[in-house]
């Protein structure tokens, strides 16, 4: 060093700068060096740990090593006040939760009621149906109260409450609906009965309308059977007529399928013979069976068409919803029709597939234990199964859920708690202190809802649609960003989304003549009562807060659905995010503080 030039300590402090005790160095203005005269930054290297090394002094203070400074200060991982307070009274709750879900039960009987002609749907069945759901609901309530549980136990069971009434209200009602197209379908039928004493009886109407129905597949027949024949005239299939029709017995209802679609129709005729064989024999409404289904006398006979394997399909042996009233080819107007209106009733009583179940024989207690186990809202006569149970599958998600909940007890015991506003703070500080953690929190627990909960019981329970959730988003980039409240609200929740909209929205327009906007706004409402209840069962207080925000997002919808926003997707993201950032700790801030 010469005796011209400075240290770097020295051109350092010179330059206006400061070390600190550890050695890092920062410089408020760069120094003019004398030897070269040009302006230059000092930049030094000293012996330094990085923030995350386990040996620095100073990383027990940062706010990532809440593991290893839990460990230092208390002997584990976690603070476990909180697992102390949401794990108290822990027995009587999961005995509570076992009775509110055996309680359910009840629906069982009350559809078998239905069943029998006991009660009618319309009205006395609705009336009691609301009754019982009021009744189980607030008997939850008021045990949580009772038994003055924290947040998280009285919030918990509130919750699944919502969710089990739910689940009851439409079993009730699918089941109602259907007894209600029954009566229909056995009046129509009556009526049916008596039209045709005006042209000589049933049977005389049944043999003309059959009549009709070979006459009407007289020239389809005719034109497979010129297809069927080769150019030397002869028949391809030994089993053929003269003239290259399959040979149909006569009276037969047939139709030509190919080989896919009769293998398809081979494993659904197989199941309802199944279904109709364990059924009892003197049941007067079920599944309707498939006689002699067996190799020899299958619904499906072999033909050819055109040199291609083909099949006839018996329509008589399918179950009855499955293929129009044979009256539908009468030739009396009144009669079709009616009989056109009774095949389609019938078509409402049978399930879509592939087993083909028929209402009323859903009403079991083994179906409804079934659709407890689904994760599902909404019920139906038959849904989409697995074939199997994968352990492997359960594992992975069981071990998800426990190490996800471990990430937002963490959130929750090191982030939120110990932030937790009062009324003394300031209001800003508070949102800003609580804005990442409740987001973070929030993630967390969706995806132990809706991807290891839902998808773990969707597998015991052999369920095939796995669509809990949506990307959030109408672009097909699979980003996870929702330009619309609307959009967020349809997409984020599909369980309840689905309720929604067939229980409530459709239900309003259908039952009450509602229009599109009515109905929606009397969804938004009933949302919203629900979600405010579950505020006041947990903060023992009604303040409205959430009530009102759940309906703020009407307007938005309305002006989201403008063509100036719905253009601007990148400002509607932006719109989205910062509701939904501000939105958790706004709330927390409001029931807490205030």
């Amino acid at each position: 060093m010469t005796k011209h030039s400075k240290s770097p300590t020295a051109a350092y402090k010179a330059s206006g700068g400061f070390e600190t005790s550890t050695g890092t160095l920062y410089v408020s203005k760069p120094y003019r060096s004398k030897a070269s005269k040009k302006l230059r930054a000092l930049i030094t290297f000293a012996p330094r740990k990085s923030t995350f090394d386990i040996t620095n002094d100073r990383s027990s203070s940062n706010e990532f090593r809440t593991y290893v400074r839990s460990i230092e200060t208390n002997g584990h991982a976690l603070n476990l006040h909180f697992a102390t307070m949401f794990s108290q009274d822990a027995v009587t709750l999961a005995l509570s939760d076992a009775v509110l879900v055996l309680s359910t039960g009840i629906c069982v009987p009350f559809a078998k009621a239905l069943k029998r002609g006991w009660i009618r749907y319309y009205w006395t069945g609705v009336i009691l149906q609301h009754l019982l759901q009021t009744t189980i609901l607030f008997t939850a309530i008021y045990w949580t109260f009772n038994r003055d549980w924290p947040w998280v136990q009285s919030g918990y069971l509130t919750l699944h409450s919502l969710v089990m009434i739910m689940k009851m209200h439409s079993y009730i009602t699918v089941n109602g609906q259907l007894h209600s197209v029954s009566e229909q379908a056995n009046d129509l039928l009556a009526s049916m009965r008596t039209a045709t004493k005006a042209v000589g009886g049933w049977e005389e109407a049944m043999a003309v309308a059959q009549a009709k129905q070979r006459e009407l597949e007289a020239p389809q027949n005719s034109s497979s059977s010129q297809l069927s024949t080769p150019p030397n005239g002869n028949s391809s299939t030994s089993e053929s007529t003269p003239n290259g029709t399959p040979d149909v017995p006569e009276g037969m209802s047939t139709s030509y399928v190919d080989v896919k679609t009769a293998n398809a129709l081979r494993k659904r005729l197989a199941a309802v013979a199944a279904q109709s064989q364990s059924a009892p024999q003197d049941s007067d409404v079920g599944v309707r069976t498939v006689h002699n289904l067996n190799k020899d006398s299958s619904p499906l006979k072999d033909a050819s068409i055109n040199g291609t394997s083909t099949f006839i399909v018996e329509a008589d042996d399918l179950p009855e919803g499955l293929h129009p009233h044979p009256l539908v080819y009468h030739p009396d107007p009144q009669i079709s029709d009616m009989a056109k209106d009774y095949s389609e009733l019938q078509s409402e009583l049978l399930s879509s597939g592939p087993t083909y179940v028929r209402w009323p024989d859903n009403i079991t207690w083994k179906n409804f234990a079934v659709y407890q186990l689904i994760p599902t809202l909404v019920y139906e006569l038959e849904y989409p199964r697995t074939d199997r149970i994968r352990p492997l599958y359960v594992f992975e998600k069981t071990v998800a859920t426990f190490g996800t909940f471990a990430l937002l007890y963490t959130v929750t015991e090191s982030f939120i708690l110990p932030y937790t506003p009062r009324a003394d703070q300031s209001f800003l500080r508070s949102l800003l202190d609580l804005a990442l953690p409740f987001m973070i929190a929030y993630i967390l627990l969706f995806f132990i809802i809706f991807e290891c909960i839902c998808n773990g019981f969707a597998e015991l329970s052999y369920f095939a649609d796995r669509q809990f959730y949506e990307d959030w988003s109408v672009l097909t980039l699979h980003r996870w960003n929702s330009t619309s409240w609307d959009e967020f609200s349809r997409k984020w929740n599909k369980p309840v989304h689905t309720f929604l909209l067939r229980h409530v929205y459709a239900a309003t327009i259908m039952s009450y003549r509602f229009s599109r906007s009515t109905a929606m706004f009397v969804t938004f409402l009933l949302s919203a009562c629900a979600h405010e209840l579950v505020m006041v069962v947990v903060t023992r207080k009604v303040r409205m807060y959430l009530f009102t925000l759940q309906l703020i997002q009407i307007p938005l919808i309305v002006i989201g659905r403008t063509p100036a926003i719905k253009r601007n997707k990148l400002m509607g993201n932006v719109v989205f995010w910062l509701g939904l950032y501000a939105g958790f700790p706004l709330l927390c801030v409001a029931y807490v503080a205030y």
